[in-house]
């Protein structure tokens, strides 16, 4: 696994920090954030289009908007990795 690192968020307390990382080999992105509250994570499987509840070994999460630069980075490093 090739896992690097790509942004942590500029605002953190060290202890709760939301990062973004790449895995370049399977062209994933990984994300570290805080856990959605029940209200948002019910209105969140309200609103999608897949049935039921996020299943075990899925996660909805939070990230700061001060982060999205981190995200496109992440995105484009997964997408020249496609490329090559």
């Amino acid at each position: 696994m090739a896992v690097e690192f790509v942004g942590i968020d500029p605002n953190t307390d060290r202890d709760h920090c939301p990062t973004v990382w790449v895995d370049l080999e399977a062209e994933e992105i990984l994300l570290k954030g805080w856990t959605a509250r029940p209200g948002t994570r019910s209105a969140c499987e309200a609103t999608s289009p897949a049935n039921g509840p996020v299943p075990d070994g899925e996660a909805i999460v939070r990230l700061p908007a001060r982060m999205a630069p981190m995200i496109r980075e992440a995105c484009d490093a997964v997408e020249r990795a496609r490329l090559r």
